[in-house]
């Protein structure tokens, strides 16, 4: 059966309105990644937490939604793409408003962990839904997706710096506010979307692991998301400045992530290859943490450090998953939910390391990202051997290729 998305209708910003209620809700969630960003400083001021504390509102998050990638295929495989989405939007509705009720740092981890199980559950579906009710190319489709992850990587830290400003409780109410509106409107237009398949099992994502090649692949993931999350943890405390200063840095740093990972990337793969170009990426990514751990005083050399690492990270997001596809000889959900188990619940202990170690030094945050995705180069370049050449998937319609060569199913 076709999807309606692999038939050209017109233009791409031509779509059902059950397709803007699931892209807007998709803006909504990847704003959830760096809203709390700029309000750390604050959190930890306001409620007499150090580093190491606040550390953990990035870890629960990172660390639940990694382990619930686990159990995704497993739902929506039974209930169905429609209740699947729900499911994971009432969660971040609930608990984002619980988050910004709370009065202790504990119990916003705790809200926060909760928050990573509904995003779990919605992003592993969003994409495959986008794909399957958008008019026009599969091309148009994705592009409509990787629009939507752009603007909320870019719009979560300025949002939750300017409300911030207002207090730290208010982005998390806010974020609240907004998902239920997108709960409302996936709701009201999505249809029921019947499941198609084999059904998964929860042990399926861990028995995939044992490929050479996915297994690479996820942990090359997993040591650059460790740089990664010590970059947004870390970053906002040498800056000493407003959440709404922090706010405007990473909203930098998120729209040329999200630039890179639309235009940039593809570009860079075309001319120097796959692999080349993520180990371009993690060398470059490297060399920033390292100048941030040399210069971690000089506020103008993080500033302009953290908005070029947009580019790098914005580079591997985007090829990296398509890779991990053709990775290991199981379907690509399965592989999917391998990958980000392994990557988001490994990497979330690289907040709480840093956390640790801001206390005692406020260097060594850096040192320790950049030693991790050094680490990242050097496992990929050693087993290289293991890594398809190629990042169109071997199972599936060329159709179904098409959008992974071109999608981030981040």
């Amino acid at each position: 059966m076709t999807s309606p998305a692999t038939e050209p209708q017109g233009s791409f910003l031509k779509q059902p309105r059950a397709v803007w209620a699931v892209a807007f809700a998709c803006v909504i969630s990847f704003m959830g990644l760096g809203l709390v960003d700029p309000i750390l400083t604050s959190i930890a001021k306001q409620l007499h937490a150090g580093a190491d504390q606040v550390s953990l509102l990035f870890t629960s998050y990172m660390a639940v939604t990694g382990v619930a990638m686990l159990i995704t295929g497993f739902v929506s495989s039974r209930i169905g793409a429609k209740k699947t989405l729900i499911a994971g939007l009432v969660l971040i509705v609930i608990f984002s408003a619980v988050a910004g009720a709370m009065n202790s740092v504990g119990g916003i981890v705790l809200a926060r962990a909760f928050w990573g199980l509904g995003n779990a559950l919605f992003i592993a579906t969003s994409l495959a839904t986008i794909v399957t009710l958008a008019a026009g190319s599969l091309k148009q489709a994705v592009l409509l997706y990787e629009s939507a992850l752009g603007i909320g990587i870019g719009l979560g830290p300025i949002v939750g710096g300017q409300l911030g400003g207002i207090s730290w409780r208010a982005p998390f109410f806010g974020v609240a506010v907004l998902m239920f509106i997108a709960l409302v409107a996936t709701a009201v237009f999505l249809p029921t979307i019947p499941t198609q398949g084999p059904k998964t099992s929860i042990a399926d994502p861990i028995k995939a692991l044992r490929y050479p090649g996915l297994l690479v692949v996820a942990l090359t993931s997993l040591l650059y998301n460790f740089g990664f999350f010590t970059l947004m943890l870390a970053a906002p405390f040498p800056l000493q400045t407003s959440a709404a200063n922090v706010g405007w840095i990473f909203f930098g740093w998120g729209l040329l992530l999200a630039f890179n990972s639309i235009w940039g990337a593809p570009w860079l793969e075309s001319k120097i290859g796959t692999v080349a170009s993520i180990v371009f990426a993690l060398v470059g990514f490297a060399a920033l943490l390292a100048i941030m751990a040399l210069w971690t005083t000089h506020k103008p050399v993080i500033v302009v450090c953290v908005i070029l690492a947009g580019a790098f990270l914005g580079n591997n997001n985007t090829v990296i998953p398509p890779l991990v596809m053709g990775s290991a000889p199981v379907p690509r959900p399965v592989a999917s939910a391998s990958y980000s188990f392994v990557r988001f619940a490994g990497a979330s202990v690289g907040p709480y390391l840093a956390g640790k170690l801001l206390v005692h030094n406020i260097h060594s945050p850096f040192w320790m990202g950049a030693a991790a995705t050094a680490l990242a180069v050097v496992l990929l370049l050693s087993f290289k051997r293991f890594v398809p050449a190629a990042s169109a998937p071997s199972h599936g319609s060329a159709e179904e290729a098409e959008v992974l060569e071109t999608a981030d199913l981040d």
